[in-house]
């Protein structure tokens, strides 16, 4: 597939609007309370019959902080008492007992996640124990060929913590960055030099990890071009692996911590278009590759490769190069997708506690994909992971006469066609380069329940 990307502020600004991130179809809107326990493991059941097995992914949410920044969306608890975590894992550690119960020994865990929150909150003997925990419950590679990475807060880490992050099993690693002008930092809350950032770069390059993102944040407040250019400069120079350049999506109404974010001191939606584009421009010039959805990657990275070869995936936790997993979510507010399902965990601490106590799984709400959600969501991961569509193929594997099945979104399909997103024609959709920063806009054409309930909440695709 081309790597080029075109930046078009015009059009980019016309097609604004809100949407999903797609990092499930259906998403989580459509989740419900008759989805739970029952259907949750019959289809674990399911899959655990099916030859061959699929391997799984375990993701473990980890949802404390010791201070909050303003601008963060996550559910997360934020606290300086450490001994809170305690009493979480304990929790954590019986829900792995039980979910573990659950799966077949012979389904290897090809890829696991350390999420939050801040991971790396816990102490050092807490990370060891809760791995010894899950090793006994589950299958883990002991090869070092999983896919078993962590996210980390440079100023909770450190050149012993990663040293045993990597004793653990983890082979990728996460690093929070977000900015580095001290202006933004403070007006964010969180205050993080250089040094320490790049100190827990070189350890994890020192101890061996295979790769290393970075996250960033545009439009916080104060930011400008030149200040946001001058943090990609750095960036560019420790030369990570992949980079997440996040859009600052300010849903004060929805996200408590945001109130603290003065309205007048975000960059206008002109300044936020240049400073993407300034992104765009910067990246590319350094050798890196648009993955898509705010990825960057080195050409040799695991994300380009498995782009280039047809197998990206998207899930809960990003791009990923594991579609063939079942994913196993762990601890509160976790979302699992196994089979043709989605199962998410309660959301606060008391029912977290109240569900392992009472010896039952969290899982209190989900969906079960009908077939024409599979269809969608297959045309959807196509688009959003490669850019493409093949319609034959999508036609065999569904039992449809595509043209006739997406007769009202192929003429949806048509004004973007007319301003050069895309093209079609009768076996392939392709995402030209002027579309694929718009990419979201392109999968909400397939997006059935977006045409039946128009009005959803979501944040801003530019």
């Amino acid at each position: 597939m081309s790597h080029l990307l075109a930046f078009d502020s015009e059009l980019l600004r016309r097609y604004d609007k809100s949407g999903p991130r797609y990092t499930s179809y259906p998403t989580a809107v459509q989740f419900h309370s008759g989805f739970g326990d029952t259907q949750y493991r019959a289809w674990v059941e399911r899959t655990n019959n099916e030859s061959p097995q699929r391997p799984l992914s375990l993701y473990f949410h980890i949802p404390f902080c010791d201070t909050v920044c303003f601008y963060c969306a996550c559910n997360k608890i934020i606290t300086k008492n450490r001994s809170r975590a305690t009493t979480y894992l304990a929790r954590l550690h019986r829900e792995i007992e039980l979910q573990g119960a659950l799966y077949d020994r012979g389904r290897r865990v090809d890829q696991l996640h350390w999420g939050g929150g801040t991971p790396t909150f816990i102490s050092q003997d807490e990370m060891r124990e809760l791995m010894e925990i899950t090793r006994r419950n589950f299958t883990l590679r002991d090869d070092d060929q999983g896919e078993y990475s962590i996210e980390v807060d440079p100023r909770e880490a450190n050149a012993e913590s990663i040293s045993l992050l990597r004793a653990l099993g983890f082979n990728r690693i996460s690093l929070g960055v977000q900015d580095f002008d001290p202006a933004v930092q403070q007006a964010v809350n969180r205050i993080q030099t250089e040094a320490e950032t790049f100190a827990v770069l070189e350890a994890a390059r020192g101890n061996g990890f295979r790769s290393v993102n970075m996250d960033l944040i545009y439009g916080l407040p104060l930011q400008t071009v030149e200040s946001f250019a001058r943090t990609l400069d750095k960036i560019i120079g420790a030369g990570p692996d992949r980079l997440s350049i996040f859009n600052y999506a300010h849903l004060p109404q929805m996200f408590k911590s945001q109130r603290q974010i003065e309205d007048a001191k975000l960059p206008s939606p002109q300044m936020k278009l240049d400073i993407l584009q300034l992104t765009i421009e910067k990246l590319t010039a350094a050798g890196y590759v648009y993955i898509g959805m705010d990825h960057f990657a080195k050409p040799d990275d695991e994300l380009s490769v498995a782009q280039r070869s047809g197998t990206l995936y998207r899930n809960f936790q990003g791009y990923s190069t594991h579609a063939d997993c079942d994913l196993v979510g762990l601890g509160m507010t976790a979302i699992s997708q196994v089979g043709a399902s989605y199962a998410q965990n309660v959301r606060t601490l008391d029912e977290y506690y109240g569900r392992l106590d009472a010896g039952e799984l969290a899982v209190f709400r989900g969906v079960e994909l009908a077939a024409d959600d599979r269809l969608r969501r297959a045309v959807i991961t196509s688009l959003i992971c490669h850019f493409t569509l093949d319609i034959p193929r999508v036609e065999r594997e569904h039992g449809i006469r595509f043209n006739d099945y997406f007769a009202q979104e192929l003429a949806d399909l048509a004004a973007m066609h007319r301003d050069g997103l895309l093209t079609v024609s009768d076996d392939r959709i392709d995402v030209e380069p002027r579309g694929k920063l718009l990419i979201r806009n392109i999968c909400m054409v397939f997006d059935k329940y977006l045409r039946q309930q128009p009005g959803q909440r979501f944040s801003k695709v530019i």
